[in-house]
């Protein structure tokens, strides 16, 4: 008869993810301690992802669980080419999708935010409670693992060590012996055990999460809310749509036309002022189609309704690409931040968002599979502005883009370090004022002498940190310039400072000619 293999049993499956938990901590300190902000990070996320795969076979079963596994594992290769909080968060949601995918089913984007919010809220008792239970089971002897534990291990070293005090006391010899013996430094020790700490706390919830029960399917709040009669909707659409229409008239006329504005109001004005309250306006709008335009209605079904909303959404569509235009527009009259860039892939998402609640209202899709789109655009844009270096995209544009050099903020580029080192070198050589192109200089060498400082240690060293190094030793090699003495120091942006004004002393009346 052939033999037939049995499961593990659960105290041989929780046990064998302790021993991958054992390997973390262990591996987690090593490569952690002192971690400075480099790449070791995320070669400690890929050692995470694999040791819970091997320890939890189930994860590669788990339908969608490859998916999951190929995000995290794609955020922690983005962690190793440089690690900032975004991919770090990224990650953390991904493998904790992987670890839950085990025991749930993907509903919707929203619950499932709840889930990976409870798994992270049960990660500091999660441990203590398994610990707990596992020491409350009865061995073989009918013992608990606690008692055994107590009478095999602190009993007999408690005693001993209050005997070996006592007779430390009454004989000088081993008095002096015990007095040379020194421990190591409490404080390194604690750092490690907070450390290790921390790892077990945040690895051993994605070795064995627990369930979290919640309804998914279709929520019954929409259908709760009665649909307004045709003629409200018809007059509420209409004035909306009559209102947004002046708004984007005077936009098509100021901004996509380039017709002269008033009098005392400059283009840069016009464009940045509004940009994000028109954005709050278009969200407003969404959301009313979203609660008071149930899919599936009377409303949905009413032609005359539908090609007003239609009009609505398109009308905020267009209200979205003019204040991205605004955006534009104060971009090029002052310069690019990595804040500004955000701020344009954000319009871009209220912009799909729209899009996405105005066709769930046509095609009758559910609220679920329109939380599920949003996540999914969401996520894509996420992953984007966590591989991009925005603050490199930032430096390369304002100086590719330099129209005037007073305009140009020095600052900003002191302040992105290694992130502008290429553009300050190739600014340091550009058809500029000479006084521009010393402080360009400059402050390229204190970005390359931060880099060269960060890359030396092996807790800061990042592979992109090292591509950038390479890149721009290649640039200066052979260039023998140096920045101009600055004696009274440089302000932010690199600019010599002048000589500080000292008061002459006042005279006294008798030195008063």
């Amino acid at each position: 008869m052939p033999s037939v293999t049995q499961p593990a049993s659960p105290r041989f499956s929780f046990l064998a993810k302790l021993a991958a938990a054992a390997v973390l901590v262990a591996a987690g300190d090593a490569m952690l301690y002192g971690f400075e902000g480099g790449s070791i990070i995320g070669a400690f996320g890929l050692l995470w992802l694999a040791v819970m795969v091997l320890a939890r076979p189930a994860v590669r079963r788990a339908r969608g669980g490859w998916i999951a596994i190929g995000c995290a594992a794609l955020f922690a290769a983005i962690c190793v080419i440089e690690p900032w909080p975004l991919p770090m968060m990224l990650f953390l949601a991904a493998i904790g999708s992987a670890a839950l995918l085990v025991r749930h089913v993907f509903d919707n984007a929203l619950l499932w935010t709840v889930r990976l919010g409870f798994l992270g809220l049960r990660a500091p008792l999660g441990v203590a409670g398994d610990l707990w239970r596992l020491a409350s089971l009865p061995g073989r002897s009918g013992t608990s693992a606690a008692a055994l534990v107590l009478m095999n291990l602190v009993l007999p070293l408690a005693g001993g060590a209050l005997f070996l005090s006592l007779f430390a006391s009454a004989n000088p010899v081993l008095g002096q012996a015990l007095g040379a013996f020194r421990l190591p430094d409490m404080s390194t020790l604690i750092l490690h055990a907070i450390l290790m700490v921390v790892i077990l706390g945040f690895t051993w919830p994605t070795l064995r999460p627990r369930a979290l029960r919640l309804a998914g399917g279709e929520w019954a709040l929409a259908r709760r809310l009665p649909d307004p009669p045709v003629m409200m909707a018809s007059i509420t659409l209409g004035v909306f749509n009559a209102v947004f229409a002046l708004q984007n008239a005077l936009d098509i006329a100021f901004l996509w036309s380039g017709a002269p504005l008033p009098e005392g109001v400059t283009l840069a004005e016009y464009a940045h002022q509004g940009a994000y309250t028109l954005i709050a306006t278009a969200l407003l709008a969404g959301l009313f189609v979203l609660v008071a335009l149930r899919p599936g209605g009377v409303l949905a079904r009413h032609a005359g309704v539908r090609r007003l909303v239609l009009a609505w959404v398109a009308q905020n569509v267009l209200l979205v690409a003019s204040s991205m235009l605004r955006l534009a527009d104060y971009i090029a009259a002052y310069s690019l931040t990595e804040w500004r860039i955000a701020a344009l892939g954000w319009m871009v998402l209220v912009a799909s968002g729209l899009m996405l609640v105005c066709w769930r209202f046509l095609t009758g899709k559910s609220l679920a599979w329109l939380i599920n789109a949003n996540a999914i655009a969401a996520g894509i844009a996420l992953t984007l502005a966590a591989a991009v270096d925005l603050g490199a995209v930032a430096a390369r544009w304002n100086v590719d883009n330099l129209r005037d050099p007073a305009k140009l903020d020095m600052c900003y580029l002191d302040q992105l370090d290694g992130a502008a080192l290429i553009p300050l070198i190739e600014l340091s050589r550009a058809p500029v004022p000479p006084a521009m192109q010393d402080r360009a200089l400059y402050l390229a060498h204190q970005a390359r002498a931060n880099l060269e400082q960060r890359q030396a240690d092996w807790q800061e060293w990042t592979l992109r940190g090292a591509g950038r190094l390479a890149r721009a030793e290649a640039l200066l090699a052979g260039d023998t310039r140096v920045p101009a003495p600055a004696p009274h120091s440089r302000a932010c942006g690199g600019e010599i400072l002048p000589r500080p004004f000292t008061a002459s002393p006042a005279l006294t009346p008798q030195e008063n000619p």
